[in-house]
């Protein structure tokens, strides 16, 4: 594995919430989706729906390094969003940090 990938970081973001918000839920965070992919040091930003429960879900990210971690959650867009998308959640945002073990 080469020192770059060494740098990365890889976050999973659980947000839950009731299923009368279900729908809101999920526009506010997709809100999330390109503009962080646009942003220097994003590898990949992907939202997730849990199977099973649908009122679950995941942001999973991979960032370059850690100043791209502490860029993207200085973000005014992510601020704005949180704005509206905190109050609708039961649950998070959680976030795991993770680094890579394997190839």
């Amino acid at each position: 594995m080469t020192a770059n990938r060494l740098d990365e970081i890889h976050i999973v973001c659980e947000l839950r919430c009731e299923t009368a918000d279900r729908e809101r839920v999920r526009e506010l965070a997709l809100q999330f989706v390109e503009p962080a992919r646009a942003e220097e040091g994003c590898l990949y930003y992907n939202l997730h729906q849990k199977q099973g429960e649908p009122n679950t879900f995941l942001i999973i990210d991979g960032w370059a390094n850690q100043a791209a971690v502490d860029s993207h959650s200085q973000n005014a867009h992510v601020a704005s969003v949180m704005k509206e998308l905190g109050p609708l959640l039961t649950f998070g945002p959680v976030l795991t940090f993770t680094t890579r073990v394997s190839d």
